[in-house]
């Protein structure tokens, strides 16, 4: 019999939980690019044990790329780190290419490199659009699945999308309203079209303009304190340009329609030992897509964090994303 969600426990569970810091830096011991097809070569590393338990991480977006923080939610000791950038994103190359770039490709590039490095079964770690490419990978090759840690759910239904391109005024309106207002008042009842055109645009200045403000925007909104970075180094201007271009691709034409919602899904994956981590408020990725997944999936842990947003580095959410990858250690390959 399926368990009862305890939605008010886990909140309280988390409330008390003691913070858990990331773990020390490291390098990776080995490190590539495996080209997938005639246009992308994704960049790949490892680092940990190479004799342990394998575990993949997901990088949000989409078109954020990894970074080498993310290395230090896991101990190293135990776990064998897999950490790759997705098409078009970070390392990967050519960066920021819309060619060839769906969500179906990604999922064929992770069992891609999951054949590519030798792994039989790996744990998947994924926050944000990397929660969705998680459960997209585990509905496809539920056998290869050691475990589901995910952060930050986003199922990738066209509220999702509205909610990022309008409804984050309600609580952001500053940064909104910078992120409007870039476009002539004429185009701000069609955000998303109006950025598209201008990423994708022949004018490299107008798609810098359009990228940065498409970033600032994005990580004003995902800590619990907001975070207005600037944007000033070539590499970050590229990096952003990436990300925006790729995120509005992906919302233009890949989000996931109501009647194949990943959530009529959840009978291949109910099995697999999981955990939902989700902070009370998450303005990116509201609580209420997380408890639709509770509530369609009660075996797995849910866990509401009080006092944190939408960031993997809000130091509750991270603390208690390392909580699960130490609790899943029991778990053997």
């Amino acid at each position: 019999m399926a368990k009862k969600p305890q939605a008010d426990k886990k909140y309280e569970d988390s409330r008390r939980a003691p913070l858990m810091d990331l773990f020390p830096a490291l390098a990776p011991y080995s490190s590539g690019f495996l080209a997938v097809d005639d246009v992308h070569n994704l960049y790949w590393e490892q680092s940990g044990n190479p004799d342990g338990v394998p575990i993949v991480l997901l990088h949000g977006g989409p078109g954020a790329g990894a970074t080498p923080t993310h290395r230090r939610f896991f101990d190293p000791d135990h776990y064998r780190i897999i950490i790759f950038d997705q098409r078009g994103c970070g390392r990967s190359h050519p960066l920021g290419s819309l060619e060839k770039n769906t969500t179906r490709h990604l999922l064929n590039d992770i069992e891609l490199l999951r054949k590519h490095l030798g792994v039989e079964r790996w744990h998947l770690f994924g926050g944000s659009w990397g929660s969705t490419l998680a459960l997209l990978y585990a509905n496809l090759y539920p056998e290869r699945c050691l475990s589901l840690i995910l952060r930050g759910i986003f199922l990738f239904e066209q509220n999702e999308v509205d909610w990022f391109l309008y409804g984050i005024r309600t609580v952001f309106p500053e940064a909104w309203e910078q992120f409007s207002n870039f476009l002539p008042e004429s185009e701000q009842s069609n955000l998303l079209s109006g950025y598209y055109k201008r990423l994708t645009g022949e004018d490299e200045k107008t798609r810098l303009q359009a990228a940065i403000r498409w970033s600032l925007y994005e990580g004003a909104c995902s800590s619990l304190l907001p975070n207005y970075e600037t944007i000033t180094t070539e590499e970050q201007k590229q990096h952003a340009l990436a990300l925006a271009r790729i995120e509005a691709h992906y919302f233009s034409n890949e989000a996931i329609k109501a009647e194949n919602s990943l959530l009529k899904t959840i009978d291949k994956i109910r099995s697999i030992p999981a955990v939902i981590v989700q902070g009370r408020y998450d303005i990116i990725c509201p609580i209420a897509t997380a408890y639709k997944l509770h509530h369609a999936w009660p075996e797995a842990d849910y866990i509401v964090v009080p006092d944190a947003g939408h960031s993997a580095l809000d130091p509750p959410i991270r603390s208690r994303l390392i909580e699960a990858t130490e609790n899943f250690k029991t778990i053997k390959a």
